[in-house]
């Protein structure tokens, strides 16, 4: 079945966007840029790379929990529409798919993501396995663009790999209470959050041995240099993982090596880092089963269900709106 693709975010919106952060966040104190840049074609195979690494253990976490309990969450949700929020690759979907499908529900796919440049290749796939299964693409912002999710059917809205963590608490109590307003009480929310641990296993997981994250947190200015006409010196700054005790957040940095200027042409702009000055590129924060219960209940969902992986490493979250 032929897959349809709604397009909310154009090539040329995403470079606007890319030079607001970058002249809003390079001209901040401290200097900060979305982790959302990270993803060019490099940063997104580097990203597949971390995810195979002895010390990243969220991805083999949540998808072992995805294949013990995706008969329990379809049978709960009884979903016929899988609306996957950042979708990616749509590496994990099948687990949740063939779970919806052996219930005899299945009805529909909407993966949502910035971009197509892996979700055509995944709709096709995908549209060939599961016979009769309507794929319907949106390309846009989750941040921005929820209320253009197609709302047919009986959705479960699956945010997965721990990304809601992206978000300051701020953030996220926004985007759940947005969310919240475009389910009806029919529909569940699907939760990936990844747990506070012994801090050294959560900073291994973000600064490996290998080097690989510290070359993905690199690929930042990377993309800023091709994209805004940067002069950004890659071996100028180096990788930096910290564990915020206050925050209950990891802070994936770059850390000036030696004073430096950098001019981005297509933003216009010219930024001086001092040594030592850090580009704060990403925080991921960790959660207890008790603070994902009460943000969700704060924003009008009621927990369903929650499955902690071994020694509670990583938790998924069934819920819905209260009516």
């Amino acid at each position: 079945m032929p897959y349809t693709i709604d397009v909310h975010l154009s090539p040329d919106d995403v470079r606007r966007r890319m030079r607001t952060d970058a002249i809003e966040g390079l001209r901040s104190t401290p200097k900060s840029i979305p982790p959302v840049w990270f993803y060019d074609e490099r940063g997104s195979q580097l990203f597949e790379e971390i995810t195979a690494l002895p010390e990243y253990y969220p991805t083999r976490a949540e998808r072992a929990l995805l294949e013990a309990h995706a008969p329990a969450i379809a049978e709960l949700s009884k979903a016929d529409t899988l609306v996957e929020l950042g979708a990616g690759a749509c590496e994990k979907t099948r687990v949740l798919l063939s779970a919806l499908q052996q219930l005899g529900v299945l009805a529909r796919y909407v993966p949502f993501d910035v971009s197509d440049e892996f979700l055509r290749d995944a709709a096709s796939t995908l549209s060939e396995e599961y016979q009769g299964l309507a794929v319907h693409l949106v390309i846009g912002d989750f941040t921005e663009h929820l209320t253009a999710i197609p709302t047919e059917g009986r959705r479960l809205v699956a945010f997965l790999g721990g990304t809601i963590g992206n978000f300051d608490p701020a953030r996220r109590a926004r985007f759940l209470f947005d969310l919240n307003c475009t389910m009806s009480s029919e529909d569940s929310l699907l939760l990936g959050t990844d747990l506070v641990k012994d801090r050294g296993r959560l900073v291994a997981a973000y600064d490996d041995a290998a080097g690989v994250t510290a070359q993905f947190n690199k690929n930042v200015l990377h993309v800023l240099n091709n994209q805004l006409g940067g002069d950004f010196d890659l071996d100028l700054f180096t990788h930096v993982a910290i564990w915020n005790e206050d925050e209950q957040w990891i802070e994936m940095r770059l850390r000036a090596t030696e004073a430096t200027d950098v001019t981005l042409r297509e933003a216009g702009i010219a930024v001086h880092f001092d040594q030592g000055e850090d580009l704060l590129t990403e925080i991921s924060a960790k959660f207890t089963p008790a603070r994902v219960e009460e943000e969700l209940s704060a924003a009008g969902f009621v927990v369903d269900a929650m499955w902690g992986a071994e020694e509670w490493e990583f938790l998924l979250t069934l819920a819905h709106p209260y009516c």
